[in-house]
């Protein structure tokens, strides 16, 4: 064997997800997987989503291959960490990709790691093994697209790789290579249905200040409809799941491909109820109407605020009026509109809060989650907001989610304003209602008034 590949995230690790239970296969590892074992290498995947670190640490010691590869994300850091020494100590050479080590790689090199793959790692990957095999972890200048240490000790990173334009050419994730039975068990035991999740294409286009863009850059790549068709068929052969996750960063991007792709799925019979995630300026009529064929029943769209001036500063390229109109032509066409905000971008003000608290009750989603703006290093919010950055741990402790912004509220703050907008959002919806008891309206109102109280009372907290 050649290498084994790993992700470090242990689901009992990660308490929010351990109350959600709606685990999906690490995919990127997938698709490394069935690309190099059909260029001819020997690859195994520990997958450590239902494992423990004791396994994972069991499996490095019995060794059995010379390289570990480690996908990284914001908040594996100290996992990876932890994983990366024991490997070393246990001789195993190590090699990480993903976001997160691309936006840190001499941290990451400097604790332990031998190299850091930048961009998609199929093709990285495939010449890598051979020069780790024949020149050794030190003299890795001919590789595209990664950062090592010489032996001087200096970093050194190669000249970046171009990205991959054909994803037909990909084969399929190798979805064998874990327990996918797991999966789909966790979902249908919490939620009464397997879900299996895939792309229809990478990367994303759009200039979003706070979104990172360590892996693909400003681009997309697309798979053919008849290629995701055929996926879907076989999913639906091999795995039987009751739904699917459309992991795209905006899956309603190309209207002409997703006529193709339902013209594809009704020449396979295909129609799977599934969730996705788009943006509202990628929604109309035709849209609505093509996903529900399709089996859609939930889009989530990316609304982050009520305000147009956050929305502006954000560089988000939509208007507050647009994501109002898509989320009704939704729940018009019979899905359901999932929203996503955020908290505390650069210049917000009370009167934004205000605005997003008032959007959300016009648009009326069937569901919404709110988080707390972060930085992530590599994005223009960082650099915006880098002067008032504060890492409240030692970095390998910690993620860039765990940073705070000297003179912002407190995460207390904005505790209270989801608090606020979720009771103002069910007073509102009971208003409307026909009469019925007093006693939800009242419930309702009294968590509002807790949330606004409490905006008022923290309001002089800061971040940092």
């Amino acid at each position: 064997m050649d290498l084994l590949l790993t992700h470090g995230y242990f689901l009992h690790e990660d308490e929010h997800e351990a109350k959600v239970m709606k685990p999906y296969v690490p995919l990127g590892l997938l698709y490394l997987s069935a690309y190099l074992k059909r260029a001819g290498f020997g690859v195994e995947v520990f997958d450590s989503t239902f494992a423990d670190r004791a396994g994972l640490f069991r499996r490095l010691e019995a060794r059995g291959a010379p390289v570990l590869g480690i996908y990284t994300n914001l908040i594996t850091r100290p996992a990876v960490l932890d994983v990366t020494a024991r490997a070393r100590a246990a001789g195993w050479t190590v090699v990480l990709g993903g976001p997160e080590s691309a936006n840190y790689p001499e941290e990451y090199l400097a604790h332990g790691a031998d190299v850091v793959v930048f961009g998609e790692g199929e093709e990285a990957l495939a010449d890598l093994l051979p020069a780790l095999a024949r020149d050794g972890r030190h003299r890795l200048h001919g590789v595209a697209g990664i950062a090592f240490t010489d032996e001087a000790g200096d970093v050194v990173r190669t000249v970046a790789r171009p990205g991959i334009r054909d994803l037909d050419a990909l084969p399929w994730p190798d979805r064998d290579a874990v327990d996918i039975g797991a999966y789909l068990d966790c979902w249908r035991r919490h939620h009464g249905g397997g879900s299996v999740s895939l792309i229809t294409a990478r990367g994303c286009p759009y200039t979003c200040r706070w979104c990172s863009h360590a892996v693909f850059g400003y681009r997309q790549a697309r798979r053919s409809a008849a290629d995701v068709a055929a996926e879907v068929a076989h999913i639906r052969e091999r795995y039987a799941p009751e739904r699917l996750w459309y992991a795209d960063d905006v899956f309603t991007i190309n209207h002409r491909w997703l006529r193709q792709f339902a013209v594809e799925m009704a020449r396979h019979g295909l129609a799977i109820p599934f969730e996705c995630i788009t943006r509202a300026d990628r929604v109309n009529d035709e849209v609505v109407g093509l996903l529900r064929g399709l089996g859609c029943d939930r889009v989530w769209i990316g609304s982050e605020s009520g305000s147009q001036r956050i929305l502006d500063a954000m560089s988000r390229g939509v208007t507050v009026g647009e994501v109002q109109a898509a989320t009704r032509m939704l729940r018009a066409g019979g899905i359901q509109a999932g929203m996503f905000l955020m908290w505390g971008y650069e210049g917000e003000e009370p009167a934004d809060i205000e605005a997003t608290i008032e959007h959300v009750k016009r648009s009326d989603p069937d569901v919404f989650l709110t988080t707390v703006a972060y930085p992530i290093r590599n994005t223009p919010y960082f650099e915006d907001a880098e002067a008032r950055v504060v890492g409240t741990r030692r970095w390998a402790e910690a993620s860039d989610r765990d940073y705070r912004i000297r003179g912002r509220h407190s995460r207390r703050y904005y505790g209270f304003a989801t608090r606020r907008l979720r009771h103002e959002v069910a007073l509102h919806r009971l208003r409307r209602a026909p009469r019925g008891p007093v006693m939800p309206l009242v419930r309702e109102a009294v968590g509002a008034l807790a949330g606004r109280v409490g905006m008022r009372l923290t309001a002089a907290e800061t971040d940092a």
